[in-house]
């Protein structure tokens, strides 16, 4: 019985949305300007009226574009020791634990940034599905590669990720609108389980 195990990770396996934190954790003062201008953005958002991939490349952008990649990383990996475990949920973090490895395959798909994610990914011994930050000559431009990873786009990359692969069963995780394509998409798609 071969399975694949699709894991949201902001809000499904943590407590928290890690974008905020870790922009916030890797320059507090540059975070708190940046923030303040991009509230009307924000409010925009809210009420649907502009969108989440320009905003959010915006307001990450204003924080990291021109920082070197190694900078990027080390900050990552201080982001990562400092918060895990403590904000991944513990019933999530039991049942990653308990994985079958030997007929699963499970991904944690993201719409959060690989600069933080992978670290997260790592530890759940989870490949990672997330958006993709673009780096020239190891500094961050500020762009993604591809598109923001949500929504419909998260089926599009499980899809070219898993290509020649057969499941019995697939198993999605998620607690947003933008994991309803997947959820349903799944045999088995659970909203909010570990809440």
């Amino acid at each position: 019985m071969k399975k694949l195990y699709c894991f949201d990770f902001d809000g499904t396996l943590t407590y928290k949305d890690t974008m905020f934190m870790y922009l916030k954790f890797y320059d507090p003062t540059k975070f708190r300007l940046q923030f303040l201008r991009h509230v009307p953005l924000f409010i925009l958002l809210k009420l649907k009226l502009a969108e989440t991939e320009k905003v959010k490349k915006s307001f990450i952008g204003s924080i990291l574009k021109g920082q070197t990649q190694e900078k990027i990383e080390k900050k990552s990996k201080e982001f990562f020791e400092e918060h895990y475990p403590k904000i991944v949920r513990e019933n999530a973090l039991d049942f990653i634990n308990n994985i079958d490895r030997d007929h699963t395959q499970s991904l944690l798909v993201t719409a959060s940034l690989d600069i933080w994610a992978k670290p997260f990914a790592d530890a759940f011994k989870m490949q990672l599905v997330s958006t993709r930050a673009e780096f020239k000559n190891g500094v961050f431009t500020g762009n993604f590669i591809g598109k923001n990873c949500n929504g419909k786009e998260k089926l599009v990359r499980i899809k070219s990720e898993i290509i020649n692969n057969k499941y019995d069963k697939i198993i999605a995780f998620g607690d947003t609108s933008g994991d309803k394509p997947m959820l349903k998409w799944a045999n088995e798609g659970h909203y909010q389980f570990f809440h």
